[in-house]
């Protein structure tokens, strides 16, 4: 049997192993699956729902263990780990309301009477990554779920211990064996053959911009369903009439969170010019007064890289000659650690202000004018998150409308609220998460028609 070593970021060392499943191993589950499809399918709305709801107050009376999880297997800050627990007994308590609510329509026809019914896909395939592992993977979980599917979890290799938890929940919670099911591996094996085995009717995917066009590639052989979250590039943009005080306090959080590592992470920042030195001068003090250490202490507020592999990466995007104007502080010894490192001046061809980094690393340019700075937080091939600072109300809802990406905050930097859709454009992604366009992913619209008209014995 082969394991995968599942180590502490923060410390290195191993905290647990996992079987990693084979394809025949995989293939059972998609079987147990299926096998339970038509019972969760059948049950009665009202009843999923309750189930659901039982499930939520699971995961809530579990919070301080899944957030545990998350703070040795995936090194999030304790602080956000609390949060992200909530997160998903909120997605769960959110979702319990839609097999209730999966309503159809009657709609006028001649002849007739025309119905629609919106029904389950059958199973659903769920690819976690491991920067946020039990939240992500609730999101797929929940909406799919509450729409009578069963559902198969792929955890990313380095973070499967907080889904298995919550495999162990539902269990507790009542849902019926095979309704959710873990199966921890390599995603060349079990998400391949999520991909290709035709049971598998959807997938949902969040990661890489690379992978997510191979698995969308994969899915064109059967025409397979496919949500997909991938990469990001995001601007954060600051205008000279905002408030630059709570515009650079409160950037570090939208780069730096989960120490970068976050599809959503704002790290571009785009500053008008003639308060360009002011914001940098500003923005200093709150970058280097980022604490970063133990994940484990409730005062810290960035932990480490997830691994020494990424760690890596992240620091090819800033070599000798890079032009650092702010550096934060970072643990020495053991653990994936990344100092927050902001970049300035910075050329818009630069691979650090063009590619994701998916790390503690932003990069501060200059715009001129509105149109310039439209120009250039849409000059990506991405487009999934972003930020608009600015006082002037009309101007916040011009460059929200031109800006090219799914999600938009002003004055702030919130992406993801649950109960709105969560998604992106151009190679960020396909559809939709969360809020109330969720459900419907995982249904399909079946049509049925009633003939009225007399003819016939049978009329």
């Amino acid at each position: 049997m082969t394991v995968t070593e599942i180590r502490n970021p923060a410390t290195e060392a191993v905290v647990a192993t996992v079987p990693a499943s084979s394809v025949a191993e995989t293939d059972a589950a998609i079987e147990r699956s299926v096998a339970a499809g038509e019972r969760w399918r059948e049950l009665a709305p009202g009843d999923r729902a309750r189930l659901l709801r039982r499930f939520a107050a699971a995961v809530d009376a579990d919070r301080d263990r899944l957030a545990g999880l998350e703070v040795s297997g995936a090194g999030h800050t304790i602080t956000a780990a609390r949060w992200e627990a909530g997160n998903v007994r909120d997605v769960l308590d959110y979702f319990a309301g839609g097999p209730e609510r999966l309503l159809g329509r009657q709609i006028p026809v001649a002849g007739g009477v025309d119905l629609t019914f919106q029904e389950p896909l059958g199973v659903v395939g769920v690819i976690v990554p491991w920067n946020f592992p039990m939240m992500i993977a609730m999101w797929g979980i929940a909406p799919a779920l509450a729409a009578g599917n069963t559902v198969l979890v792929k955890p990313a290799e380095l973070t499967p211990l907080s889904a298995l938890r919550l495999a162990e929940l539902a269990i507790e919670a009542g849902l019926p064996d095979g309704v959710l099911r873990v199966v921890p591996g390599k995603g060349s094996v079990v998400g391949h053959r999520f991909v290709t085995h035709p049971a598998v009717r959807k997938l949902v995917f969040t990661g890489s911009t690379e992978v997510g066009r191979q698995i969308m590639a994969g899915c064109a052989d059967q025409i397979k369903r496919l949500t997909l979250e991938l990469g990001g590039k995001s601007a954060n943009i600051v205008f000279a009439d905002a408030d630059l005080e709570r515009a650079a306090a409160t950037a570090p959080s939208a780069v730096f969170d989960n120490a970068g590592q976050d599809c959503c992470a704002r790290s571009r920042i785009l500053v008008e010019r003639s308060v360009y030195d002011r914001f940098l001068a500003l923005l200093e003090p709150a970058v280097t007064g980022l604490r970063v250490g133990d994940p484990a202490d409730p005062g810290t507020e960035m932990g480490p890289l997830i691994s020494a592999e990424h760690r890596t990466k992240v620091a090819s995007y800033v070599p000798d000659s890079a032009p650092v104007a702010i550096r934060g502080h970072a643990p020495d010894g053991a653990g994936f650690w990344y100092p927050p490192t902001v970049l300035a001046p910075v050329s818009r061809t630069a691979p650090a202000f063009v590619e994701e980094v998916f790390g503690p690393v932003v990069a501060v340019v200059p715009f001129e004018d509105e149109a310039d700075a439209i120009r250039i937080a849409n000059d990506t091939v991405y487009g999934l998150s972003g930020s608009i600072w600015t006082e002037n109300l009309g101007r916040a809802l011009r460059v929200a409308r031109a800006v090219e990406t799914g999600t938009l905050s002003i004055n702030s930097h919130s992406s993801v609220r649950y109960w709105t859709p969560f998604g992106g454009v151009k190679q960020s992604g396909l559809g939709r998460e969360l809020g109330p366009d969720a459900l419907a992913a995982f249904t399909e619209t079946k049509n049925v028609f009633i003939s009225t008209t007399a003819s016939g014995s049978g009329a």
